[in-house]
């Protein structure tokens, strides 16, 4: 009876989905877009400094994160 019932629901949304009809004629937009056929490379020689960040609290989540342990370290009681 389930199965029955499943058909016919698939057959009803069938149905309904291909006796809808879309009257609305739809147009696309035409983009013009330009060949670029010469290209610049800018090289910059400045020299960057970088700075490393010193976390002064414990409790900091990038050292909680470097410090972590897996449960296979912990000991265990035989």
């Amino acid at each position: 009876m389930k199965t029955i019932v499943t058909i016919i629901f698939i057959i009803f949304l069938g149905i309904t989905a291909q006796a809808q009809t879309a009257d609305t004629d739809v147009k696309a937009e035409i983009v013009e877009m330009t060949i670029v056929t010469e290209t610049t490379y800018e090289l910059n020689l400045e020299a960057k400094t970088e700075v490393a960040r010193l976390y002064k609290f414990k409790n900091s989540k990038i050292k909680k994160e470097l410090n972590f342990s897996t449960k296979a370290n912990k000991p265990k009681m035989a």
